[in-house]
Order: structure tokens, then sequence, then C-alpha cells
């Protein structure tokens, strides 16, 4: 499995668990329909104790990204629904961690904006995956 327990982060396991599976489904790794690995085998999979991926996977449904109909397994719902502060929150966390990788590969914040501008500018040919461009409300 794609997921990554760092011990030292300061981040209950429970949530990075969540964080990360949350995150494959933003991007699209994950898709509605698709099952998760059972409690128990993502458990050993992880080196975790069970009762830490019951709460990752019980973060998740409440959250609307999972559902676990009872006896047949765990399932993506699809994207979660996040509110207008949240999104953005996670925007600028993002941006953060970007400018941050930038400076420890010895990069300035222009030269990193030069980069991220290429980048946009070369995804103008690209199609929009799910609502990817549209503004919050749909349009």
């Amino acid at each position: 499995m794609w997921i990554r327990i760092d011990s030292h982060s300061g981040v209950a396991i429970y949530r990075q668990i969540a964080a990360q599976i949350e995150q494959a489904v933003l991007a699209g790794v994950l898709e509605s329909g698709d099952k998760l690995p059972g409690v128990r085998e993502l458990a050993v999979e992880l080196a975790v104790n069970p009762a830490t991926v019951v709460k990752a996977y019980d973060e998740l449904e409440q959250t609307g990204v999972i559902e676990q109909p009872r006896g047949r397994g765990t399932f993506i719902l699809g994207r979660p629904k996040l509110e207008e502060r949240e999104r953005r929150e996670r925007l600028q966390a993002a941006a953060a961690r970007f400018l941050g990788e930038a400076e420890r590969l010895g990069f300035t914040a222009s030269e990193a904006l030069r980069e991220l501008q290429r980048a946009v500018a070369g995804l103008g040919d690209a199609p929009k995956a799910d609502g990817e461009g549209e503004d919050h409300d749909g349009r």
C-alpha cells in the first residue's frame, strides 16, 4: 500500500492514514467504488494497531469519503466535500510546502513562482479533471 506512516511527525497515526486516503481520493488515485483493504489487513501492512485503522476509517466515514456496509468491506464514496475555508487552508499549506521545498533546493521564491507559472501554462491544453478549473459554486 502507498500509505506511509511518519512516527516522528507529531500527527496521530490514524490522522495520517485518513489524510493520505482522502488525498488519494482528491487526486483521483482512488475513485468511487474502489475497495480499501480490510482493517486487519491494513493494520498488518502498516504495522499499527487495528484500532488505529478503525479510527481512521470511522473518521473517513463521518466525512463522507468512505462507506462501510456491514460485512461487505470498505468502499470509497467519492470526493470529500470541503468547505471554502478548508479548501483555502489546504491550498495555503500546499503553497508553503512548495516554497519550503524550493528553498531547500536553493531557489528563491521568485524562481519558484516562475516554475509554477510555467507549470500552469503547460496545463492550458490538458483536459480538465472532474470540476477542475471551475469556481467552487460550479461555474
